[in-house]
């Protein structure tokens, strides 16, 4: 900024420096993270089962690679869920009863646009002759 008279630190209004944090497995002197240990790994989890960031929990590179590796372990052996359901995903969104495609044809052999028992009364099927067991060919 060229000719700008404020001063350095007020700049770039809005933007201040990340707080210092250390990571509380250093402080802890935690040797190595169990993947056994489901509520202690649930911390570093968020509401849908996704792992959650080092900038949010404040977990050094070496230590957020160890719990993300415990969580991937434990979800392997069904210690933990891979997702978690979410409230939109129980209730159906009021979509009706086929869901977001409409409802399935009754008649999975009907042509395309046509469904039901009507279906097949109107499109009749042709049997080739010999083919019902009988010797084809009129009287």
């Amino acid at each position: 900024m060229v000719g700008s008279t404020a001063p350095a630190s007020h700049r770039h209004q809005g933007t201040r420096p990340a707080p210092e944090r250390d990571c509380a497995l250093c402080r802890s002197r935690l040797a190595w993270v169990d993947y056994k240990d489901v509520r202690f790994l649930g911390a570093f989890m968020n509401d849908r089962g996704r792992i959650r960031a080092s900038r949010v929990t404040g977990n050094c590179a070496q230590h957020q690679v160890q719990v993300a590796l415990a969580i991937k372990t434990a979800r392997e052996l069904a210690l933990l869920p891979h997702t978690q359901r979410t409230a939109s995903e129980r209730s159906g969104r009021g979509r009706g009863p086929g869901g977001a495609r409409g409802p399935r044809p009754q008649d999975r052999n009907a042509p395309l646009g046509v469904a039901g028992p009507a279906a097949t009364a109107e499109h009749e099927t042709v049997v080739p002759a010999g083919a019902d067991g009988t010797e084809g060919g009129g009287n």
